[in-house]
């Protein structure tokens, strides 16, 4: 099934040109060859063919393009002709002519003629006769034979075979045909590995613009290789997967499992402070989690937000999983101590894995949030700033510059949450429901089975299985299913976790419950990134129900399994465990609801089964394989008979017993239709037969024994018998969910071998790259169009999920998103972008592979054992979506239906370290699966020529597929390796050399080439021959697709086996027998191939391979090899001439210059050492040293020779350089030897004099075009005008050049008057600008220091902000750009103005709000004091001037075996001394077509120039390297982040400096208990060049018992810096000056080493003019000439002119470069124990000064500031509206008794209190007390400096640092019971808001709103009242006001405070006045007569009388009452 499109002509072209065709359909493309010199018509006479895999719609397009080709612009289109393809489909044949369309959809005048043919699918249309294209010598490169399809269903790959399903009777056709490819194109090197690089002899000049791929010479053009280079792939990377006839896949070459190793790991954490944690008046303390250790901060007493600066650090040694899995988890906890545990406060938790992903793998100075996980609904429990880093071995942290406090104080922004997670994250619960499993494995031996069925009497399945889920640190667990291998839990899991969490994965584990231990049967990982969305059509986490599948160990069981780690997840699993039904549901909460559940502990429910039906239809699959060849199996395996086993789940598994299900599930013929579960356990056995008469699987080949191949292997002599197997298995079809993963991975896999190509063309610097990568970008555009056309169908399959659903929709989204970002990405890429598009580029390709990668499982993976005796000895692992089957070609695997080249691995750790990297077997296997009903097409990808063997059953069962293939097929080859040479091999012997040879092996045979004693870049130089090679299938396919060549490259030992270096692959290139020898093709070229030592490169080999078909006329038909063929006896054979690379002369110069730091050789010290340089076998020898240890430099420095090198640069050999120690008798010993691998950078090319003029004009021109379109003015005077103020260069700075090279151009500096003007004003405006003016006296280095590192962070924010600007506009760019694709501009000057002027029209207010900032920040800057400043770098300087290499280059010897990944030998510990040297090498020109860069003689300019030195040669002006002394000069500033040392977490470090034998200990000034330490000292050391070379800076750890500990170590060379052109000798200061904290400190001024630098470098100058110029060559500086002395006097002087030209020296025309400003660098700390990870920062310099020279003046003062005493003075006045806490005594009113408490941070001992103002009813409180706190304060850091013992075992105090923040707490006094704290405010003394003038105005606003209030400074204010408020947080975790305070803050200087001395409280000096309390607070129990005054006076007055007049009545009646009675007798008897 094809269409075929015959592109003739195109007539009435316009104009004389070469043109170019372009033929689409489906998005494929094809062009033509390019047609040169075309007048009016253009026969162009090709055809091109698609296979297609679906019908052809009528509505689809083809389009055809005609373009003028152009070599060095984009092609320009002529026209296009567009056909909708209804007629073709309905007629077969249709030939048309009809004419172009333009750009605007307007016909012209040119014509098409083009013939098509279409052959449908199901055969309907007329078949074509085969002769009209067969013969036609144009086809397209594509063109396979054609198929002619007797199925009605496509094979499954895309360019099949001629032959239907290759059976042997129908394969006659072919040969009575004799169908021949002409030609290969341009896709024709089949080889793994790099780009073939050109061949020079085949280059033509026109072909200048199409990419020098491998064949693209003259056949190769005529047979349409002219492609325009837009689109071209090169035949380079992975050729083996862009081959023709697509029967073959791509091996992979990475033998090693990377993933269970472990790795050092190392996580630093500080702790910085916390804020706003909920709870009063606390003691909280920071716990730090990580897995099981914990480690806690110190506790602070009685705040709210402590502040601890403490720094943990945690080492692990796991691999990265386990590693990436852990939690980190920070908590705060209240009041802990000894006795109690304390209270949790809130917890954050997040995984490793999370941090490692950050750039350079941190956060830092970001704000945790705190949540309490008891109670959900509690919202933020307070906040901890903290850095969290986590370092790799070898990983390299930029820690950035600690910069001020107050921009981290924006809490909200500096959220500790990964980029994209919002900051408001919310509860949500996570269900995991687990339904159920099937196909455990026995995990009991049947021993223990026997006697349990002895005892019990009955045989249960011996397993007892449970669910465990590891998320976010906890762990939930099902019930325990008793006795059985497939249980049904139907339980779910619930976790409460915050969402989005901060843990990504999810651990799903199957255990076996078990009394003595549980063990894990299968591991399962769920990563919730790939099962959610987040974008703005996103999902929530959703999975399933679906069936998971689970790999670990092999299931034989036994006791002790070796490889239990694959069952926990550790490494690739080897075998299928089990499969577990599950799925996942997340469910926001609403915290608000009252019914949730607070908790957020585990917990398990029951939940309801579902139907079996839920997760896809039951669908029988049919597994095909054959093993075409088995070789390289591993000789230790022994001779016993080998067998090959494949399983698919537990199909086909054979010697582990598989349990047989518990009921038989198979669809009977009268079912319904309706299949039940998987039969999973399906065991069949060989001799049973199905049910219904189906086939039996045969899932093993038969055992045969191994013949040996070589010392090293064996392999299974099948010749023409290839044994099978195949395997019938029932899953739920879920083949969509693969054949979507498969779209995708095949488009990554296009975009991942183009971008190989692009980086490929970059770095071997061929030609247009960008055409390359917009052919990359077309094909992904066009690819992701196809997956959306695709994936769109079968929406309505049974058992799709949720997440099949929601994926499918943002995969389509991605991926038309992506289609769209490609195309105007791909009108973006320019010559100049071609690297940045590359990265974005390769951002696509991450993305596609994340998409890719299925979440829910269908079919388990495939395994390939190979069998030993019943031992399964080494396996394979192929993922069944690879093999799968599918009618659509994108659908299918990448190696379905095709031979693969698989290598069998040993299982789990076995397979790590040199035992994996050995092959255990090579097998070629042919896989196929797919549905039992598609079955028939599942031969027709084998290569053809073969009959099929069946199983012979009796009668009626010939439908079985073949048990075995016997190939009648035979051809034989010729095979010619031809070994040229290997360049940095891996070391392998003690001496750091090798003795390498390297072994081939093709088929079934093997070679060795010669071993090479004692090198790692040998030249072979070796042709191998192997005859009578025989290989099965056809001819024809065999020519494009020949199997693999494997070279193995191994070191010869003398005693013992040879040791393995590594490996490689490769294809070789064939010939027929009936074919030319002749170019393109042949002879072939050399190629590059990676060599590979398991993961890791281990060098390069460069060979070519040929096969060469022996004809019916035997050897005498192939061409010729000069020598014996038979390599057994006769000499060895070079490489033949065609082959070989052509040579040229090339003269190779050395400087030698000296050897430095040789360690003992044999426990003898070097003596006298000499240097051998070796290239390509010529060399030179240096002169001998003869007392190393006297002088260790050559006395003779340049010596050279000449060597035939070849004229392809990339193609040069290495050089070797090898130190050897004379020694007596004639004895020479190796003592270390470097390879060279590219000599490319020190060639030397001639400057060419006018482009060297122009480039310095044009530099300086395209500074000027930056400059004028960024500023306002614009000067067209020829003048550069450069402004010497350290401000940023954004005001006046305008600037042009004269382009004539000749001029003089101007550098002008110009004071600014305004700074006067400028001062003035400031003093007007009188408060508003509080800084004063710097006064001299007050600056020292350390104000020139923060000003510098203050500068820096400020350029580096200002460096990210333009970096994220820049991102945005290239984003609005593509937005505006929309679909539009532009075509390329060409480089005119003027498009980036353009570009500009439609940048600034679409400028919006962001743009302008930007401007603002930028605007404030100037502002800001011209506000600061006007301070000189260094140059602050935040690395070494060694990183920022290319290790000062600018003439001397220093290369480490090597002696001893690389250590592997295990070992830990590291590169460091191999350096047995470094050798300094340079080379130069240039072309000779007695050779025709030689590179002939200069002839030699040197060019005359070159030796005409004064003092040229024949002796010399090209190392002109070089300094003499006799011995000098000097005065070295270090400066250790300061360090951060050490690695903690003590117990304690701390370290008491000093610093030790070490130069040659001098060592200088500075042991006795250790700072105590410090991880960031400033150390502010300087040493002098005086030491002689070159004996003592090599600064060693040690940071050790005091200890008061044992010996001192190594922190970490820097190493400076200072012979390298010395001897630089950079002047790294003495940093050039910013300005000049001889006073003050700014003086200048080199002996040299100025203007004498502006002398001398223009001496040396024979530069015309320094001319000093008038009116402040000075000329230097053809510059002009203009700059200021009065110096200022300490008194205050002006003279004159030239050193500042010298001075400006110094600065800008990189701009004097070739003597010039930059030199080394004023500096402070950043060094990292290593210590040898932990290789490759950092233990801290060292910030220092180093000055020296030769000894010869002047003197040096003092060094500069850096020791630390001293911290200065201040005290501030508090006066609590009075408070106010302070909530009432108690009930009074007597009365039960509200009231308090309230006092004031204060003290400093970090002063919580000294605490101070006021009295008591006893019972205030109305909050008022009268104090007039006075707090007194002396402190030392730091100006520069904002810190107060405080010094204490940790605890009573200190030794010595501790030194704090601590922000000045000053606490006043409200307290309520109780008489029994603790008093009750009411509410607190705390001011940070540097910036807080100005107090209210009354009580009234006095709000709570003024701590909530604290950032947007004016602040101000009590270190500027120095005394400031007011009234501030106190706040507290209530029951809702709200603030509320809790009184108000006015205070008196006063900060006095200790002298000030001693002058005028005030009393604490109300004492004497200055006593406060009492308070004049009201009558209520007294005390009632000391004057009790006043209590009841008051209370009867004044609150009970009318109530005492009211009780009073009550009492006077009942009074009165009782006494009536009394005496009734006594009256009424009385009246009564009238007594």
């Amino acid at each position: 099934m094809a269409l075929t499109v015959h592109l003739k002509s195109v007539t009435d072209l316009n104009g004389k040109g070469d043109k170019i065709g372009k033929v689409v359909f489906r998005g494929l493309s094809f062009y033509t060859r390019v047609l040169e010199n075309c007048d009016d018509e253009a026969r162009f006479d090709e055809t091109f063919r698609w296979p297609i895999a679906s019908n052809i719609d009528g509505n689809e397009m083809l389009e055809i393009q005609v373009f003028n080709y152009s070599k060095v612009f984009t092609n320009r289109l002529i026209g296009t002709f567009r056909m909708v393809l209804q007629k073709v489909v309905e007629e077969a044949q249709l030939e048309v002519s009809d004419t172009l369309i333009d750009d605007n959809n307007t016909p012209i005048r040119t014509c098409v003629t083009i013939e098509i043919k279409y052959q449908a699918m199901d055969g309907t249309m007329a078949s074509w006769n085969d002769g009209e294209f067969l013969g036609d010598p144009n086809r397209s490169e594509n063109d396979g034979t054609f198929q002619f399809e007797t199925d009605s269903l496509l094979s499954g790959h895309s360019q099949g075979s001629a032959v239907s399903p290759g059976r042997s009777h129908l394969s006659l056709h072919l040969g009575e045909r004799s169908i021949r490819k002409v030609g290969k194109g341009v896709f024709s090197a089949m080889k793994l590995g790099k780009t073939r690089p050109p061949k020079e002899g085949h280059k033509n000049k026109d072909e200048a613009a199409i990419l020098e791929t491998e064949d693209l010479d003259r056949k190769a053009m005529r047979l349409g290789g002219g492609f325009d280079p837009d689109t071209i792939s090169l035949a380079s990377v992975t050729a083996v997967t862009t081959n023709v006839s697509n029967k073959r896949s791509k091996p992979d070459i990475k033998m090693e499992p990377s993933a269970g190793r472990p790795v050092d790991y190392q996580v630093s954490i500080t702790i910085i402070e916390a804020r706003q944690l909920v709870g009063l008046n606390m003691d909280p303390v920071v716990c730090v989690e990580i897995g099981d250790d914990k480690k806690y901060t110190s506790m602070k007493e009685s705040t709210n937000s402590p502040y601890y600066n403490e720094y943990f650090v945690f080492e692990f040694h796991v691999p990265p999983d386990v590693m990436f899995d852990k939690i980190l988890k920070l908590s705060v906890i209240h009041s802990k101590n000894l006795l109690r545990s304390g209270t949790l406060v809130g917890t954050f938790k997040l995984d490793i894995g999370t941090v490692y992903s950050q750039p350079e793998h941190q956060f830092y100075h970001k704000w945790a949030i705190l949540s309490d996980p008891d109670d959900i609904t509690a919202g933020v429990k307070g906040y901890i700033k903290c850095d969290i880093a986590v370092v790799a071995k070898g990983d390299n942290i930029k820690s950035p510059h600690k910069a001020n406090e107050t921009d981290e104080d924006d809490i909200e922004g500096n959220l500790l949450l990964p980029e994209g997670v919002p900051s408001e994250r919310q509860w949500a619960r996570y269900y995991i429901k687990i339904y159920r499993a099937e196909g455990l494995p026995k995990m009991n031996t049947s021993i223990m089975a026997n006697m349990k069925k002895a005892f019990i009497g009955e045989n249960k399945d011996l397993v007892d299985p449970y669910v465990q889920v590891l998320f976010a640190g906890q762990r939930g667990k099902t019930s325990v299913q008793k006795s059985s291998y497939e249980p049904v839990w139907n339980e779910q899991i619930l976790f409460t976790e915050m969402f989005p969490p901060l843990c990504k994965r999810m651990k799903i584990q199957i255990r076996d419950s078990d009394k003595v231990n549980d063990v894990a049967i299968g591991t399962h990982f769920i990563d919730l990134r790939k099962i959610s969305n987040d974008g703005d059509k996103g999902f929530l986490p959703t999975l399933g129900p679906a069936w998971v599948n689970m790999y670990g160990s092999t299931r034989n069981y036994t006791l002790m399994d070796e490889h239990q780690d694959l069952n926990e997840g550790l490494g690739e699993g080897v075998s299928f465990r089990a499969r577990l039904l599950i799925s996942i549901v997340v469910e926001i909460l609403d915290t608000a609801s009252t019914e949730i559940m607070s908790t957020t502990e585990v917990q398990v429910e029951q939940i309801q089964n579902i139907s079996e039906y839920v997760t896809g239809k039951m669908e029988e699959f049919f597994l095909f394989g054959a093993f075409l060849e088995a070789t390289m199996v591993d000789r230790k395996i022994g001779d016993k008979p080998i067998s090959f086993e494949v399983t698919i789940g537990n199909y086909g598994n054979q010697i582990d017993g598989v349990n047989k299900p518990t009921m038989h599930r198979k669809k009977k013929d009268g079912g319904d239709g309706d299949e039940e579960e998987s039969e999973l356990l399906q065991n069949s056995s060989e001799d049973e037969a199905e049910d219904d008469g189906d086939l039996v699987s045969v899932s093993t080949t038969p055992p045969m024994k191994p013949v040996i191949t070589d010392r090293n292997y064996f392999h299974l002599p099948y010749f023409e018998n290839k044994p099978c197997i195949y395997i019938k298995s029932w899953w739920q079809d879920q083949r969509r969910r693969l054949y979507n993963a498969n779209i995708m991975d095949k488009i990554a896999d296009k975009l991942e071998e183009g971008l190989n190509d692009v980086q490929e063309i970059i770095k071997t610097e061929k030609a247009f790259p960008e055409r390359r990568l917009r052919g990359v970008l077309e094909e992904l555009g066009s690819g992701c169009n196809r997956f959306v056309t695709l994936a769109n169908k079968d929406q309505n399959q049974t058992g799709r999920t949720k997440l099949d659903r929601e994926r499918l929709k943002s995969c389509m989204r991605e991926l038309e998103n992506m289609s769209a970002q490609a195309k105007t990405t791909r009108s973006q890429v320019k010559k100049n972008t071609v690297k940045d598009k590359l990265k974005l580029v390769q951002n696509f390709l991450q993305k596609l592979r994340f998409l890719a990668d299925e979440p829910q499982h269908s079919i388990p993976d495939v395994f390939i054992w190979m069998m030993n005796n019943n031992k399964r000895i080494a396996y394979a692992r192929i993922p069944s979506k690879d093999i799968l089957y599918s009618i659509v070609d994108e659908e299918s695997g990448k190696d379905c239906g095709k031979v693969k080249t698989v290598f069998l691995k040993l299982p789990g750790k076995k397979g790590f370290g040199p035992a994996g990297w050995t092959v255990q077997a090579k097998m070629e296997l042919y896989l196929w699966l797919g549905l039992n009903k598609q079955r028939k097409d599942f031969l027709s990808g084998l290569p053809n020529g073969f009959e099929e063997n069946k199983a012979v059953k009796g009668p009626g069962l010939q439908s079985l597929p073949p048990i075995s293939l016997t190939y009648i097929m035979k051809q034989e080859f010729q095979l010619r390796v031809h070994m040229y040479q290997a360049r940095s091999l891996f070391a392998a012997d003690n001496s750091g050399l090798s003795d390498p040879f390297a072994r081939v092996f093709f088929s079934t045979h093997s070679q060795c080439t010669e071993v090479l004693n004692e090198t790692l870049c040998p030249t072979w130089d070796q042709l191998l021959v192997f005859d009578n090679v025989e290989l099965f299938g056809e001819a024809c396919e065999l020519r494009d697709d020949p199997p693999i060549i494997v070279i193995e490259i191994y070191d010869q030992d003398t005693v013992g086996k040879a040791e393995f270096i590594g490996r490689t692959f490769a294809k070789p290139i064939t010939k027929m027998s009936d074919e030319h020898y002749g170019p393109p093709r042949f002879p072939p070229q050399l190629e590059y191939y990676q060599i590979y030592r398991g993961n890791n490169i281990a060098g390069d080999l460069l060979a070519a391979f040929e096969l060469l078909q022996i004809g019916a006329a035997g050897k005498a038909d192939l061409p010729p090899i000069d020598g014996p063929t038979d390599s057994e006896r006769g000499p060895i054979l070079p490489v033949p001439m065609g082959i070989r690379p052509v040579l040229s002369k090339y003269r190779i110069e050395v400087l030698f210059w000296g050897l430095r730091d040789l360690k003992r050789v044999n426990l003898a010290q070097v003596d006298r050492p000499r240097v051998d340089i070796e290239c390509a076998g010529k060399g030179v020898q240096s002169a001998v040293i003869q007392n190393y240890k006297k002088n260790p430099n050559f006395s003779t420095l340049v010596k050279w020779f000449e060597v035939d090198l070849p004229e392809n640069e990339l193609l040069h050999p290495p050089l070797n350089i090898r130190v050897v120690d004379c020694r007596a008798f004639g004895r020479y010993t190796l003592v270390g030897s470097h390879a060279v691998g590219s000599l490319r950078k020190f060639i030397y090319r001639p400057p060419d004099k006018t482009a060297s003029n122009w480039s310095t004009a044009a530099k300086l021109m395209s500074g000027c075009l930056a400059l004028t379109n960024g500023g306002p003015y614009s000067h067209p005077t020829g003048e550069i005008i450069v402004n010497m103020e350290p401000e940023p260069p954004i005001k006046k700075m305008e600037t042009c050049v004269k382009l004539d090279s000749t001029s003089d151009a101007v550098v002008k500096v110009d004071v600014p008057e305004e700074d006067k003007k400028e001062k003035k004003k400031k003093k007007k405006k009188g408060e508003e600008i509080e800084e004063e003016e710097p006064d001299e006296s007050m600056l020292d280095w350390w104000s020139k220091y923060f000003a510098s590192i203050e500068t820096m962070t400020e350029q580096l924010k200002a460096q990210e902000a333009a970096a994220a600007e820049a991102e945005e506009k290239e984003d609005m760019e593509i937005a505006a750009e929309g679909t539009e694709i532009k075509p390329d501009e060409s480089h005119v000057k003027g498009s980036k103005g353009k570009e500009k002027s439609k940048e600034k029209g679409k400028s919006s207010k962001e743009d302008k709000k930007k401007k603002q900032q930028q605007a404030d920040l100037l502002e800001k800057k011209n506000n600061k004091q006007k301070i000189d400043e260094l140059h602050v770098y935040n690395k070494e300087l060694e990183q920022e001037c290319g290790n000062f290499e600018d003439w001397l280059h220093a290369f480490n010897l090597y002696r001893g075996k690389i250590g592997d990944d295990d070992d830990n030998v590291t590169d460091e510990e191999r350096i047995v001394g470094r050798y300094k040297a340079s080379f130069i090498y240039y072309a000779l020109p007695n050779l025709p077509g030689s590179l002939c860069v200069y002839k030699v003689p040197l060019p005359e300019d070159v030796t005409k120039e004064v003092g040229f030195d024949p002796n010399f040669g090209m190392f002109q002006g070089i300094p003499n390297n006799d011995p000098i002394n000097v005065l070295v000069r270090v400066y250790v500033v300061r360090a951060t982040d050490l690695h903690p040392a003590d117990i304690n977490g701390k370290a008491d470090p000093y610093v030790v400096i070490k130069l040659g034998k001098t060592e200088i200990k500075d042991k006795e000034n250790y700072i105590s208990k410090q991880l960031n330490p400033i150390f502010g000292k300087s040493f002098d050391i005086e030491a002689t060049f070159p004996m003592e070379s090599m600064l060693t800076v040690s940071v050790f750890d005091w200890d008061l018992v044992g010996s001192d500990d190594l922190i970490g170590e820097t190493k400076i060379d200072l012979e390298n810096r010395f001897y630089s052109k950079q002047r790294a000798t003495c940093g050039i200061a910013q300005t000049y000056s001889i006073h003050g904290y700014n003086t200048w400190r080199d002996p040299m001024k100025p203007t004498q080493i502006l002398t001398k630098l223009c001496k040396e470098g024979k530069v015309d100058g320094p001319h000093f003019g008038p009116g402040g110029r000075v000329k230097v060559a053809n510059r002009v500086f203009l700059g200021p000439t009065e110096l200022e002395d300490e008194n205050g006097l002006k003279k004159q002087t030239d050193e500042h002119l010298a001075l400006i030209a110094l600065q800008h020296w990189e701009d004097i025309p070739r003597a010039g470069c930059k030199l080394i400003p004023e500096h402070v660098e950043t060094r990292p700390l290593l210590n040898p124990e932990k290789p490759g990870i950092e233990q801290g920062h060292l910030e220092m310099w180093v000055d020296m000064f030769p000894t010869d020279m002047p003197a040096p003046g003092p060094a500069v003062d850096i020791s630390p500031r001293k911290p200065k005493n201040y005290e501030l003075r508090v006066i609590i006045w009075n408070t106010d509206e302070v909530v009432l806490e108690d009930d009074a005594f007597m009365t039960g009113e509200k009231m308090s008794d309230i006092y004031v408490r204060g003290w400093l941070k970090g002063q919580q001992e000294d605490k101070q209190d006021t009295d008591v103002h006893y019972h205030s009813l109305t909050g008022e409180g009268n104090f007039n007390w006075r707090f007194i706190f002396p402190f030392d304060y730091l100006r520069a850091e904002e810190k107060i400096v405080m010094s204490k013992k940790e605890s009573m075992f200190s030794w010595d105090e501790t030194e704090y640092k601590i922000p000045a923040r000053l606490t006043l707490q409200v307290w309520d006094a109780d008489h029994f019971s603790a008093d009750d704290f009411l509410g607190a405010i705390e001011l940070d003394l540097n910036r807080f808001p100005r107090g209210a003038k009354t009580a009234k105005q006095c709000s709570i606003d003024m701590v909530l709103n604290e950032q947007e209030l004016p602040t101000i400074s009590i270190f500027k204010q120095k005394r400031i009242k007011g009234w501030w408020p106190f706040v507290a947080r209530n029951e809702n975790d709200e603030m509320e006001l809790t009184g108000k305070v006015e205070a008196e803050l006063q900060l006095l200087t200790a002298e000030e405070a001693e002058k005028s001395p005030a009393g604490l409280a109300r004492n004497e000096p200055e006593p406060l006045e009492k308070p004049n309390r009201p009558d209520t607070s007294f005390i009632w129990f000391l004057s009790p007569l006043k209590s009841i005054k008051y209370l009867v006076c004044t609150r009970y007055k009318w109530l005492i009388i009211k009780i009073v007049l009550a009492l006077l009545l009942l009074a009165m009646l009782g006494l009536f009452l009394y005496s009734m009675p006594g009256y009424m007798v009385k009246k009564l008897l009238g007594a």
